[in-house]
């Protein structure tokens, strides 16, 4: 699977997101340190899931971002597909993968894509948001992040 640091951060950051925007819109800089990715790769990457319609932002003191849809209508797919990131596998995006003419294996691995593809289709961040293990993580960055600021 060709799922590069782009698609891992954007699912991981808008999962944060989902967790923390109850308490209004949830900036940049309290994903970068509760995740540990730089504030201007995030810029970069919710500058795309705002133009894909993933999240909405709110300008000024207390603005930030909040998912456009419901956590449970967010597919991880979704998400990944908003920042230009391709859900296949290695090699054989096109049909003319080796020179100009189909491998051996185009089938395989088209078929793998699509497979991939259907699973994260089916993964909303709402599901993964109550999944027990995903809970606890969650719970343990927000405790290092105010321990951090005490």
């Amino acid at each position: 699977m060709r799922l590069t640091t782009k698609g891992r951060y954007a699912v991981t950051a808008i999962l944060d997101l989902a967790f923390h925007q109850d308490e209004g819109p949830v900036s940049l800089a309290a994903i970068s340190e509760r995740q540990g990715i730089s504030l201007s790769y995030l810029e970069q990457l919710f500058s795309k899931l705002r133009r894909s319609d993933v999240v909405v932002s709110t300008r000024g003191p207390g603005g930030g971002y909040a998912l456009r849809q419901n956590a449970d209508e967010l597919s991880v797919s979704t998400v990944i597909m908003a920042v230009d990131e391709n859900v296949g596998t290695v090699g054989c995006d096109s049909e003319s993968c080796q020179s100009e003419h189909r491998c051996l294996t185009h089938d395989l691995w088209q078929d793998l894509s699509g497979e991939i593809k259907d699973f994260l289709d089916g993964i909303t961040l709402g599901e993964m948001m109550r999944n027990k293990k995903v809970r606890e993580v969650s719970s343990r960055q927000d405790t290092a992040c105010a321990d951090a600021v005490a």
